[in-house]
């Protein structure tokens, strides 16, 4: 007679039958799951990583933007400084009696210069770099002055001022006749 089958051993695979947990299997078991736990964290690192470096990108960016800004702003103000050393050196021409070149205050001959002029009856002076003294060659020097009055009046107001006293003169005198019969026309018996 034959004997009936024995059950097959658990781990045979293909069986059908579950594999019941050694201590083997147990210990894989929690290997397992504290490897999976620890991928979680390291994908949420690695996701944090991908934040910070597009955040790090984008502050690069920013940066670059402002950085092309800033030139542009220093490239505008290098283009006003030279055109207004040549302004200077223009209204200096316009004013030969009165224009002269003093070395600035505390700053010896290769330091920054004032262009002294008067106009209006008050003296008016500007700073100039020494780059822009080449701009001046026209200009004669003079010893520097010691101002009598600690606080002078306001530049800029008395140079407004002048402007439209200047310009009403311009008006007033350079018209011709035939402006200003049509301003002001004549009276009757008056030729």
């Amino acid at each position: 007679m034959s004997s009936p089958p024995s059950d097959p051993l658990p781990d045979v695979p293909g069986t059908g039958h579950p594999r019941s947990p050694g201590p083997l299997g147990r210990a894989a078991a929690v290997l397992l799951r504290a490897l999976r736990r620890r991928g979680k964290p390291l994908a949420r690192r690695t996701g944090s990583r991908h934040r910070l470096g597009r955040e790090l990108d984008a502050c690069r960016q920013e940066r670059d933007r402002w950085r092309l800004h800033a030139d542009s702003y220093e490239r505008e103000l290098t283009r006003t400084r030279y055109e207004r050393a040549h302004l200077l050196a223009w209204l200096a021409a316009l004013h030969p009696s009165s224009a002269v070149l003093t070395p600035d205050a505390g700053s010896g001959p290769d330091g920054p210069h004032l262009l002294c002029v008067e106009a209006g009856g008050r003296q008016l002076s500007w700073r100039l770099s020494p780059a822009d003294l080449p701009l001046f060659a026209h200009v004669p020097y003079a010893q520097p002055v010691i101002p009598d009055s600690p606080a002078p009046p306001d530049q800029t107001a008395h140079i407004r001022r002048h402007t439209r006293l200047l310009a009403m003169e311009g008006t007033l005198f350079g018209a011709t006749a035939e402006t200003w019969a049509a301003v002001m026309p004549l009276r009757p018996g008056e030729h």
